[in-house]
């Protein structure tokens, strides 16, 4: 919801027509036309978008001598004296240098200036704004860039200043010395914008001076900072106070009077907190209030249903509770807007605020409501959008709903829905552009209906998935206006024919993923950019494509049973970012044309039976990921590969490629993943790389090759993404993958979720998502031998570490208990020998030891996390004795080793408690239901992960406050 009071110059821009001629003065006519021949008009404005949609006005261009200047556009004249009093140059795009000597100055009795979205340049030096001794309204915002505080200077001198708006002067830095004499100065002021003006300070104590007199105080995402004055709120005159965006500024509403003023009160995305206090009925003028993403709890208080001239009403995003109340109903004379989302509100959905006469606009989503929707007999037919998401309505949806002509968005994703939609249904909405019922499992759609032609003339979006359909909705093929289409996660099989989608040549996203179709015919769709057939049990060959080349951008066709190669009008699809064709049967060959996509991003093929990788990364320099695994390529990695200075994943495992380590990867500035297991590389790796190869990697599999020589220890010294671990409140829950973005209207659309397999307690894992902290280094089953490198135990960030099944020999490295964030260690299956280390017992996350089929000796430690592993981590040690083995040790066991407190900072708990929360074994901060797998929680990742989520769900709150009473930018 955003405040749409704005303050107007009490000029009009523009005179009343005259017909005497030379009204204006000749010396003022002069410094304006030199004004029009210094200046420059540029293509865009600043902030175009924000309030003004339409063209730059551009008006200084129709200024000439040929008519009277006041009578120009954006000029306004004293008519008694012929004075130039009024200059109105907003949304002109002018760029221009705004210094002293400026001939605007020459116009000495100004009294309104306005320029507003400009691209003015205010040097750090005295300007010449003081010369106006009559200006009573300045309008500079978003007009450009200033530099020091010269303009506040010489802004104290106007005084008879009555409106001031600095909103987004880039680079005005007010402190709160300078906002004392603003507020001591100018004692006419009565309104008062200063928007995105980065004070960056406490809340100015100069607030409480702020004279009576003030209508309009706008102080909106400029970094204030502790609670505002209460003071403030009591302003005899304040008719407007906004002080959204200002996320550290906080306090409680204080009790107000019932001779307040108050019209629009804006707190959005603030801290303010506590409970709405019973006094806010007293606000008896207020058209507008909104307390979207605050901190308020409670009930909603039932004197809201004083607020009868109450327009627009938004409480969400708060931690409000309770049942809805009926005060909705007594203010329904002009409310149009009305959200209560994110909260915790309970019950059932009141049937009444259908009835609300004025609502266009309701949102009741993310909130506990339950039970049917009851029936309304007079239903508000001017109501536009609803929201009603993630909460658990159960029922049919009301037929009330499909009488409400002029719905333009219903969202009732994510509930307990039942019943069937019929054609007949939807076909009363004539309006209707987005419509999303996802997520009802028991809500089915049916193609019967009455025999008419459903057009849908409006209708855009039509999400359907994860219900109870079983067949393709063919009533849809007259919707000629459609653009997206998602009917996954449901039953439909068979093939879908020609005939049933034919018109529909709009559609640019459809989603018919996870179902049982066994083919489609996309040749009837021209500009789709985006089709996800996934997990489908297509058959045959891929199908062929009409699509424009311009426009397919996405094509997800993995986990079917295509069979044949990869037709070459796939090469013409140039602006194709995502193509991922895995878990097919295709082969043999990888059309060296694709190479020519200069655009792709993911190109994903395994899981096939491809047998060569061309050599055709000349130009794919945008590339990012590259999966191959599991298919039956032979041959070298292509060194064209080097190309790809984007590539973050390459995963070429369970191959039979045939290559040395290929350490001229290492170039690659964002390689993060690299997979080279089950295949036949081999030779030593090279320990002479230099220090800035590999400079994010995190995760490296060259497990089940033949691999030979000593452990590259100078490698392991130079993966800097596994030795630098961010602090707590700095780790970000993000994931490695490709994603063209979100937005509130669709979504996280159009993302490309990266997976690799990790070997865990002896099987193959799966990481549907890989969290970009999560680090492992795997170099199992080859031919290593010699010791395991000191240097490994600088590594501070690894999780997984696995050298088993190698010839590995010597003593444990000590300098292993440093890895801190350690949960799994194999070792098994090598010539270790000597004792167990002491140190190892400082690794709090450990889950998951195998130091099996070794020649280690002695005690096994004791304590923490050692007491919760069994036999099997140490069997084929004839030499070990003690817990957990059945063997005795004949000599006393070894004093333990005093760690020092700090360093063990982690490991404050009992292995009591360790093994409570680890005997389910290891996780990986997976316990989000982001793998594949879970087999117990590591509290690291969990605190880390909770912290990160608690910010993100704040900020996710965020991304929709402001929002008008009207239709949303479905293409945001």
């Amino acid at each position: 919801m955003l405040l749409q009071f704005r303050v107007q110059s009490s000029s009009s821009s523009q005179s009343s027509p005259d017909s005497s001629p030379h009204l204006c003065r000749p010396e003022e006519r002069s410094a304006l036309l030199d004004f029009k021949s210094t200046t420059k008009l540029g293509k865009y404005c600043l902030g175009t978008g924000e309030i003004y949609f339409g063209p730059p006005r551009r008006i200084i261009q129709t200024w000439n001598e040929s008519k009277d200047c006041c009578l120009w556009e954006g000029i306004t004249c004293d008519k008694v004296k012929c004075h130039v009093i009024g200059l109105d140059l907003t949304w002109n795009c002018i760029e221009a240098n705004l210094t002293s000597n400026s001939s605007l100055f020459r116009l000495e009795k100004l009294q309104s200036l306005n320029l507003s979205h400009n691209y003015f340049h205010y040097p750090n030096i005295s300007f010449g704004f003081n010369r106006w001794k009559s200006l009573t309204h300045l309008d500079l915002s978003r007009s450009g860039y200033m530099n020091g505080s010269f303009l506040f200077d010489e802004i104290f001198l106007l005084p008879k200043l009555v409106s001031l708006d600095l909103s987004g002067t880039h680079g005005l830095l007010p402190d709160n010395i300078k906002f004392q004499m603003l507020v001591h100065n100018l004692t006419e002021l009565r309104f008062l914008i200063l928007d995105s003006v980065n004070m960056s300070v406490v809340v100015p104590s100069s607030l409480l001076n702020l004279t009576s007199s003030l209508e309009h105080l706008s102080l909106s995402d400029c970094n204030l900072q502790g609670n505002f004055p209460n003071q403030v709120f009591q302003l005899p005159s304040l008719q407007l106070l906004d002080l959204s965006d200002n996320s550290h500024l906080g306090g409680n509403l204080p009790e107000l009077n019932q001779s307040s003023t108050l019209k629009y009160l804006n707190l959005a995305s603030t801290s303010f907190s506590g409970e709405l206090p019973y006094s806010i009925g007293n606000l008896k003028l207020l058209k507008e209030l909104n307390l979207d993403s605050c901190q308020f709890y409670g009930s909603i208080p039932r004197s809201l249903a004083n607020l009868t001239e109450i327009t627009q009403l938004d409480f969400s995003s708060n931690h409000l509770g309770g049942q809805i109340p009926n005060v909705f109903g007594k203010i329904h004379k002009h409310l149009t807007f009305l959200s209560l989302s994110s909260n915790n509100l309970l019950g059932r959905v009141p049937s009444w605020l259908f009835s609300l006469p004025s609502l266009s606009y309701l949102d009741l989503q993310n909130n506990r409501l339950t039970g049917p929707i009851d029936h309304v007999e007079m239903p508000n037919l001017i109501l536009q959008e609803v929201y009603l998401s993630n909460n658990e309505i159960s029922g049919s949806i009301p037929s009330f709903f499909f009488d409400l002509v002029h719905l333009t968005t219903v969202d009732l994703s994510s509930n307990n829905l039942t019943g069937t939609i019929t054609p007949d249904m939807l076909s009363k909405l004539v309006d209707l552009e987005d419509l999303d019922l996802s997520n009802n499992s028991l809500l089915s759609l049916s193609n019967n209906g009455t025999a008419v032609n459903y057009s849908f003339p409006n209708l855009l979006f039509l999400k359907f998935s994860s219900c109870n359909i079983h067949k393709f909705p063919s009533f849809l093929r007259k919707a000629k206006g459609l653009w997206e289409l998602d009917i996954s996660k449901n039953k439909i099989s068979g093939q879908i024919h020609k005939w049933e989608i034919e018109g529909m040549s709009t559609l640019y996203y459809l989603n018919l993923s996870y179902n049982f179709l066994t083919g489609i015919d996309l040749f009837g769709f021209g500009n789709l950019e985006t089709v996800d057939l996934r997990s489908n049990i297509l058959q045959g060959s891929l199908p062929i494509l009409s699509t424009t080349r311009d426009f397919m951008q996405q094509l997800f066709m993995s986990g079917n049973n295509l069979t044949g190669e990869i037709p070459s009008s796939y090469c013409n699809l140039t602006s194709l970012t995502v193509l991922d064709l895995a878990n097919n049967c295709l082969g043999e060959k990888i059309p060296e044309c694709l190479g020519n996509l200069s655009d792709l991003f993911v190109l994903d093929l395994q899981m096939n039976k491809f047998r060569r990788i061309p050599n055709f990364f000349e130009k794919s320099i945008r590339l990012e990921t590259l999966h191959l695994n599991g298919n039956q390529l032979e041959g070298i990695l292509p060194r064209s590969l080097v190309n790809c200075s984007n590539l973050e994943i390459l995963d070429v495992g369970n191959n039979n490629l045939n290559d040395t380590f290929p350490c001229w990867l290492g170039i690659l500035p964002s390689l993060k993943v690299l997979i080279l297991r089950s295949n036949r590389f081999h030779g030593a790796i090279n320990d002479s790389m230099p220090a800035s190869h590999f400079p994010q990697l995190t995760i490296v599999d060259v497990a089940q090759n033949d691999f030979m020589g000593l452990l590259p220890s100078n490698y392991f010294k130079i993966l800097k993404g596994m030795r630098d671990i961010a602090p707590d409140d700095k780790v970000k829950l993000e994931y490695i993958g490709y994603s063209l973005g979100c937005s509130r209207d669709v979504g996280c659309r159009y993302f490309y979720k990266d997976s690799v397999k990790v070997v865990m307690k002896g099987s193959e894992r799966e990481l549907v998502r890989i969290l970009r902290i999560f680090t492992t280094i795997d170099f199992s089953s080859n031919q290593f031998h010699g010791p395991i490198p000191d240097e490994l135990g600088e590594l501070n960030a690894l999780l997984l570490l696995n050298l088993s099944h190698n010839s590995l020999n010597g003593q444990i490295p000590s300098s292993l208990g440093k890895l801190a964030e350690l949960e799994s260690l194999d070792l098994s299956s090598n010539k270790l020998e000597g004792r167990i280390p002491e140190q190892l017992t400082k690794l709090t996350f450990l889950s998951v030891l195998n130091l099996s089929h070794n020649e280690l000796v002695g005690h096994i430690p004791e304590g923490k996390q050692f007491n919760t592993f069994s036999n099997d981590s140490y069997i084929g040690n004839s030499g070990l004795c003690g817990f957990p083995l059945t063997k005795k040790c004949k000599e006393p066991r070894p004093p333990s080793p005093q760690f020092n407190e700090e360093d063990d900072s982690t490991a404050v708990f009992e292995w009591k408690f360790a093994l409570a929360g680890y005997g389910c074994g290891l996780v990986l901060g997976l316990s989000l239901g982001y793998i594949a797998f879970t087999t117990g929680k590591p509290w690291w990742l969990v605190k880390k992960v909770e912290k990160y989520q608690q910010k993100l769900v704040g900020r996710c709150n965020r991304s929709h406050k402001h929002r008008k009473i009207q239709k949303p930018n479905q293409h945001s």
